[in-house]
């Protein structure tokens, strides 16, 4: 029973890299994704910065982790509906974006 567990969460993170570094590539070749660039400050607050590492990102790091399994879960559901990009621009890239490519302190939603 153990070993399922292990494979599931390896299966799980391979997914995650895998769709996070895609993320990265695809940012970096548009290249039109720069917080800075869309209306967001160049810096937050120190107290939004603190409320960011100790609250937002490892809500965000849960959520991206979570998002992936349950987007691999619905992965033949999805790709019978013909939804498979917005599932996983939902449940993967959004969450992975917001934890780890937006600059510290900066919350999107509250501009």
């Amino acid at each position: 029973m153990r070993k399922s567990y292990v494979i599931v969460i390896i299966v799980i993170m391979a997914v995650q890299f895998t769709n996070f570094t895609s993320v990265l590539a695809s940012e970096s070749q548009r290249g039109h994704h720069s917080y800075y660039g869309n209306g967001y400050g160049a810096s937050g607050s120190a107290e939004s910065m603190v409320a960011d590492v100790v609250i937002a990102r490892p809500i965000g790091l849960v959520t991206t982790v979570v998002g992936s399994a349950v987007y691999v879960v619905s992965l033949p559901f999805s790709l019978l509906g013909g939804n498979e990009k917005q599932a996983r621009e939902k449940l993967v890239n959004e969450p992975a974006v917001f934890t780890f490519k937006r600059p510290l302190g900066e919350f999107p939603s509250l501009d």
